[in-house]
């Protein structure tokens, strides 16, 4: 079989500017997910080097439906459901396998999802395994996503509507309206699908996100994934009993995986108890918030940043990859982030606040990032 193809379609996207490539750390952190500086916790690291101690395996020999259901899988998910406040929780690998789950297996024939036009490429790709059909609302425009559901009903469609946005855009770091969302999900007798992987212990009281407020209600389903603020791995797929049981019986990406590892369901247990704790810490990544809208923000005219994650765009893809270059080479690790991961013509800097660098790190990076942009 002739390579070339490959060739081909690879020489086109560095024609493009588009080619990547994978790069070591380096620098100070702008890039990461790693908000509340969790990744390295030595409370998270002792609870698994305890568990290993005590005969936890490294690996789960299996399924969860055959002999790959742990204990401590078990565990995790009690706690999770607790401290969420909801009926039950699931544990996956990770959050793109669990928005796969979710929307190829909840939604039924018949359904209509609607998502914002900006939700991840995991709901994308679990739309299109879903029997459910789907469209696509203008992002956080709430009438779009009246208008969407209205058409559906005036076209006759009478299955479920299940609305589904991010609760904190992961590359331009606004926010869902969600009380109003979950108003026209209960006006609709919709399902709400919120993915909470940029919310979670950064926002809510003990960090439980932003969709904290809806707590309990039988209408919602959130996904809170373990590898950012928490700083282990994998996700928890949150909801009412019927919801989890259903998908431990019909999702694929569920039932035909090697279930996580015990290990981490552990580390993601010990990331519960310590974002529930971490007042302070979102309190310091609050002030550093505050210090780049004085070091980055107001400099380069940007708006005030609503969350932890500042985007820079500059539009063109080539533009901003040398511009992340150049960053870079000055030992600030900031990624440029291209279509299709956003849209076209929005190529952007992604800046990433967490607690690995301090005030004295914001305010260089400003420096920088002035003259960067000229």
């Amino acid at each position: 079989m002739s390579s070339e193809p490959f060739r081909t379609q690879l020489a086109a996207l560095e024609s493009r500017g588009r080619l990547r490539h994978l790069i070591p750390r380096a620098g100070r952190d702008f890039a990461s997910n790693d908000y509340l500086g969790l990744a390295s916790d030595p409370m998270i690291g002792q609870a698994v080097a305890d568990a290993v101690a005590r005969g936890v395996p490294v690996g789960s020999g299996g399924s969860r439906l055959l002999r790959g259901n742990a204990p401590e899988h078990e565990g995790l998910e009690a706690k999770a459901a607790e401290f969420f406040r909801t009926q039950a929780s699931l544990f996956l690998a990770n959050g793109f396998l669990a928005n796969m789950a979710l929307f190829a297996t909840l939604p039924q024939r018949g359904d209509l999802i609607v998502a914002d036009e900006l939700i991840h490429a995991s709901v994308h790709d679990g739309v299109r395994l879903s029997k459910a059909s789907a469209v696509f609302a203008r992002h956080n425009d709430l009438q779009s996503f009246a208008d969407l559901i209205t058409a559906f009903r005036a076209e006759g469609g009478k299955g479920r509507i299940w609305i589904a946005v991010e609760t904190l855009y992961s590359m331009d770091g606004d926010m869902a309206p969600l009380g109003d969302l979950a108003k026209l999900a209960a006006t609709h007798d919709a399902m709400l699908l919120l993915d909470e992987a940029h919310g979670t212990g950064v926002f809510g009281p003990g960090g439980r996100g932003l969709s904290a407020g809806l707590d309990g209600l039988h209408n919602v389903i959130t996904l809170h994934t373990c590898g950012k603020a928490m700083g282990v791995e994998g996700a928890l797929i949150c909801g009412p009993r019927i919801h989890i049981d259903y998908l431990i019986n019909r999702a694929r990406p569920f039932i035909f995986s090697t279930a996580p590892s015990p290990l981490m369901a552990v580390a993601a247990s010990a990331a519960i108890d310590r974002i529930e704790t971490a007042d302070n810490r979102r309190d310091r990544l609050a002030t550093l918030r505050q210090d780049a809208v004085e070091a980055i923000c107001a400099p380069l005219g940007l708006p005030r940043p609503r969350s932890q994650i500042i985007p820079l765009i500059l539009g063109e893809d080539a533009r901003t990859m040398a511009a992340a270059a150049a960053l870079q080479e000055a030992g600030f690790d900031v990624r440029g982030i291209r279509p299709p991961t956003v849209p076209a013509g929005t190529s952007r800097l992604r800046i990433s606040l967490s607690l690995n660098v301090g005030r004295a790190d914001v305010i260089a990076l400003g420096d920088v990032l002035r003259r960067v942009a000229r």
